[in-house]
């Protein structure tokens, strides 16, 4: 009796495929799930920038002791809340609504310090801690990668 060869593991067409994707568009990470299965081709970021370049949305990055000579490097501060997610980020509700967070203010584990969208599905991100805000890394309305810092909880 002859054995039917196995089909293999991993699908290399759909991977190269994935990847000519990311390539196209810019991303960094992209996951597919097709019956059962699911791939997930990211593409390593050399460098997480100290600090975002000034905007002009509402929401901007700023610290509570503007007299700090040397700023925080947000990648390496304790506090950190990253981003779970590539996405859109949303400092409030809706537009024109008041921003989940400001800086100076305290939150307690749980509170909601944005919103990601991603694949039209809205995400709360949470206070992984308590603590005040000292710092918000994100632009109002921007694009944010998986593992970018996003606010800083001290």
């Amino acid at each position: 009796m002859a054995k039917s060869p196995k089909p293999p593991l991993v699908d290399h067409a759909l991977i190269l495929e994935l990847t000519k994707l990311l390539d196209e568009t810019g991303l960094t990470e992209i996951e597919i799930e097709q019956n059962g299965q699911r791939v997930r081709v990211a593409r390593g970021v050399a460098a997480v920038p100290a600090a975002p370049a000034p905007r002009a949305a509402p929401v901007t990055p700023q610290t509570v002791a503007e007299s700090v000579s040397a700023p925080i490097d947000p990648a390496k501060h304790p506090g950190v809340v990253i981003s779970p997610m590539v996405g859109t980020a949303y400092g409030a509700a809706e537009p024109g609504a008041k921003p989940f967070i400001d800086i100076g203010q305290s939150v307690k584990t749980g509170d909601t310090l944005l919103i990601i969208e991603a694949m039209k599905t809205m995400n709360q991100i949470p206070a992984p801690r308590s603590g005040t805000v000292i710092q918000i890394l994100f632009e109002d309305g921007q694009p944010v990668e998986f593992g970018e810092p996003l606010v800083i909880i001290e």
